[in-house]
This record gives C-alpha cells, sequence and structure tokens, in this order.
C-alpha cells in the first residue's frame, strides 16, 4: 500500500512536495520489482541466486546418500511401492534446480507466486481502500504538523508582525488545503482543519501557548508521529526485504529435501514465503478498515475534532504485531496441513 505524505516546511513548495512523494513511492515500489528480477531471473549464472542454486545442488547431492539408504532399506523391506514413489523426488530436485542463466524453474515458480501474492494484495488494498480512507487518515493526522511547521514560528511574535507571519502561513497553507481536495474531493475533515487556521489567523492579539497547541498539537507529538510513521513504512519494507530473503533460500530448502524425514525442508520454506504474504495483505486489509472507521465516522462530524494519535501508534506498532499473529497461525496451519496430506499420501500408495 503506496502513500503519499506531506511533510512540507517552510521553504519547500506544498505542490512539489506531494509531487516528490508520489515519484519516491513509484520509485521505491519500481526498485524492489526490478531487484526481484535482477535476483531471480537475470543472469543467474553469476549472482547470488546462481550462488545459492549451487549450493543447493551440493546440498541435494550430499543428501542423496542419506535418501539412497533409505530408499534401499525399503526395498530390502519388501516395501517397493514406497521405494518407487520416492524416486520422484530426485527427479524434481533436478527439475527445479536446473539453472539456465535465466533462472531456473523454482526461481520462476517463486517469482510467479510473488506476483500472485502481489496481485492480490493489490486487489484487497483496491477493495478495501476503495476510497483512499487510509491515506486520509494519516494525512487528516499529519496536516496539525503540516500546518504547524508554518504557524508555530509566528508564535513567538507580538502584534502586527505576528498578524502578518499568520497570513502568509496562512496563504502558504491554502495550497494544501487545495491539493487536498484535489486528491479526496471536498470532505468534512478538510473544511474543519481550514477553519481551525483560520480561526488563528483571525485571531486578535497576541496567542498563547495554549491556544496554539489546542489546534495544531504540539513539537512532542509531531516527532513521535514521524517516528511511527517511518516505523510502519520500514514495516512494510522488512516484508518485502522478507519474502525476498526467503526467496533467495529456495534452493537450499529445495536442496535439502532429500534427507529421509517426514517434515521436508522445501514445506517449510514454502509455508514461510506464504506467511510473509498474508502479512503483507494482513497489513493492508487491518490498515485499512481502521481507517475507514475514522473516515467514515469522526472525519465525517464537523462537530468532532479526533486525536489521532491513538491511529498512528496502531498502524506503527499494533498493527504490524497482529498481522505477524494472524501470519504465524495461518503459516503453521498451512504447514500441518501439508504435512498430515503427505503422510496421507504416502499411506495410499
Amino acid at each position: 500500500m503506496q502513500v503519499y505524505i506531506a511533510q512540507i516546511f517552510p521553504e519547500i513548495g506544498i505542490n512539489e512536495t506531494f509531487d516528490s512523494g508520489a515519484v519516491t513511492a513509484r520509485s521505491m515500489a519500481e526498485s524492489w520489482d526490478n531487484q526481484w528480477l535482477d535476483l531471480l531471473q537475470n543472469n543467474t549464472s553469476n549472482n547470488l541466486y546462481g550462488a545459492l542454486t549451487n549450493l543447493g545442488i551440493f546440498l541435494a547431492v550430499g543428501t542423496l546418500l542419506f535418501f539412497m539408504m533409505q530408499w534401499l532399506k525399503d526395498v530390502i523391506n519388501s516395501e517397493y511401492s514406497r521405494p518407487i514413489s520416492g524416486l520422484i523426488w530426485p527427479f524434481i530436485v533436478v527439475l527445479f534446480l536446473s539453472n539456465t542463466g535465466n533462472g531456473s524453474l523454482l526461481s520462476s515458480l517463486t517469482l510467479g507466486v510473488r506476483n500472485l501474492i502481489n496481485t492480490v494484495n493489490q486487489q484487497v488494498v483496491s477493495t478495501a481502500d476503495a476510497e483512499q480512507t487510509y491515506q486520509q487518515a494519516l494525512n487528516m493526522s499529519l496536516a496539525e504538523e503540516v500546518a504547524g511547521s508554518l504557524l508555530r514560528p509566528c508564535q513567538s511574535l507580538n502584534g502586527e508582525q505576528q498578524t502578518q507571519c499568520l497570513a502568509r502561513a496562512s496563504d502558504q497553507i491554502d495550497n494544501l488545503w487545495r491539493e487536498y481536495r484535489n486528491l479526496y474531493g471536498n470532505r468534512i475533515w478538510i473544511e474543519r482543519l481550514e477553519n481551525q487556521v483560520s480561526s488563528l489567523k483571525f485571531n486578535t492579539g497576541n496567542i498563547s501557548d495554549i491556544t496554539f497547541n489546542s489546534l495544531l498539537g504540539n513539537t512532542a507529538q509531531t516527532r513521535i508521529k514521524n517516528f511511527l510513521i517511518s516505523l510502519q513504512y520500514a514495516f512494510q519494507n522488512l516484508i518485502e526485504a522478507t519474502m525476498l530473503l526467503i526467496a533467495a533460500l529456495g534452493p537450499l530448502a529445495l536442496g535439502a529435501s532429500l534427507l529421509p524425514v517426514g517434515g521436508k525442508p522445501i514445506y517449510a520454506w514454502f509455508t514461510g514465503f506464504f506467511a510473509a504474504g498474508i502479512t503483507k495483505i494482513s497489513f493492508n486489509i487491518i490498515a485499512a478498515v481502521t481507517a475507514a472507521v475514522i473516515i467514515n465516522g469522526p472525519a465525517e462530524n464537523p462537530n468532532a475534532n479526533p486525536d489521532l494519535m491513538w491511529f498512528i501508534i496502531f498502524v506503527g506498532i499494533l498493527a504490524p504485531v497482529l498481522s505477524l499473529a494472524v501470519a504465524g497461525a495461518g503459516g503453521f496451519a498451512i504447514f500441518s496441513a501439508i504435512n498430515n496430506s503427505t503422510a496421507l499420501i504416502k499411506n495410499r500408495i
């Protein structure tokens, strides 16, 4: 879920900041896509994935000895059906680890599963966040800080100087409301925040610290919000990096799968990769649904002035924890189902 947040300072134009945020978000998404292609498809004879594939082949050759020992034991015990079915695994390992320079069958399958997860994720985001409620909730929470960065320098001035400072700052902030309306239309929360800034602009006499903080918050809240928002961005990139790491370790998991054990490493690898995808999707669902509660509730009430600090804490800390818990439970269920299915198939063959 890409979000464009305006972090505005007096010397930076608001329109340029919005455009820069959009370009940065698109650039990050494209950079991750290119990294996946570079690792799994482009020149895999010489890159990291190629080296790990060679190591996976080495592991397969090493574990083949244990496989053949178990296979011969089953033959000696006259369990012919199981040895015959067991011969499928070496062929699978050889087929999936064959590196052509443009990726192996395993790398192509891994990239395909990643693209499928991303497609499902985009469908979830477009459905659950059709009105960009997540972006609106974050921007509504940060609008006070954006306005504060322009208005707070006027706090130390007096008389006519303060009046002129507030007027200039208000004119700059008008561009922010214009950009918000271009993105989200005429929303009640935009009008409410605009009225709050206007009340400062047209206030007579010196404005107290209490008045500023009640409308714009304080610098401590600004730092905490920026940290938590950066934390949820870091979590989203961590998920992508985790999926890429698991993908890179695929050849090792497949190469070690010739060991004569019940729970093969390739099952754990697939479960981990799928669990990372569930984490990504779960986080976006949690964030979108929670944001919809805000945007369709207090944000539509012109008399409400909700403190959205709880939402920033939620998306920065609690939502990642909850999505990891859901993915962990789902991954364990998938791993158990695969093991039980494998045992059932072996008993029937």
